[in-house]
């Protein structure tokens, strides 16, 4: 039996494309969340993969910027229209959560193409025999997003990631409310 070819969720040029969280800090869930029209997708994503994220993007503006003459047009910095700091839009179905990630760049289109694919759930019996090359996903969201979206979605992404608990500057455990107990190294009680 020929394996489906998965299902895509795409965005070409996405009404809005962010990473978002729900729930309260310490125990937030991050998304990715593209819009297009009525086309709603949320795909639930690890906080250290948004930060990687953001930071990949980060560095593909900059190299294309410093190409001789910058032909891409690409922004140092978020242009002002593009500033996006609304909460995520409801509801917030997760669709997928994402396992591996890819970041790319299409000249023709002057876009950056993110595309998250769900994480892989294996048998540890079929391990060994399992052909990660042959396997296909069930499904991908594939985002393509012009250069000054993507200076947005980067400096939205950092904020969201930077915005959960304050790390204590003491021991650098994040802090809840008002019952941190502070977890000195060994040599400094």
């Amino acid at each position: 039996m020929e394996p489906m070819p998965p299902l895509v969720h795409g965005f070409d040029w996405p009404d809005r494309f962010v990473v978002g969280t729900v729930g309260e800090p310490g125990a937030r869930t991050f998304f990715l969340q593209a819009r297009s029209g009525k086309q709603l997708v949320s795909v639930a994503i690890e906080k250290e993969q948004s930060a990687a994220l953001a930071e990949k993007i980060e560095e593909v503006l900059d190299e294309l910027m410093a190409e001789d003459g910058n032909p891409f047009s690409v922004p140092a910095l978020t242009p002002a229209g593009l500033v996006d700091n609304d909460p995520l839009e409801q509801p917030v179905e997760e669709q997928f959560r994402a396992g591996a990630m890819s970041l790319g760049w299409d000249p023709s289109t002057a876009q950056v193409v993110i595309e998250a694919f769900p994480v892989l759930v294996v048998d540890p019996e079929e391990l060994e025999t399992l052909d990660l090359a042959e396997m296909e996903p069930e499904e991908v969201l594939l985002v393509r997003i012009p250069v000054g979206s993507a200076r947005a979605f980067s400096k939205r992404t950092r904020e969201v990631v930077g915005a959960g608990r304050p790390i204590c500057p003491l021991c650098s455990v994040p802090m809840d409310s008002d019952d941190h107990v502070c977890e000195l190294p060994e040599g400094f009680r």
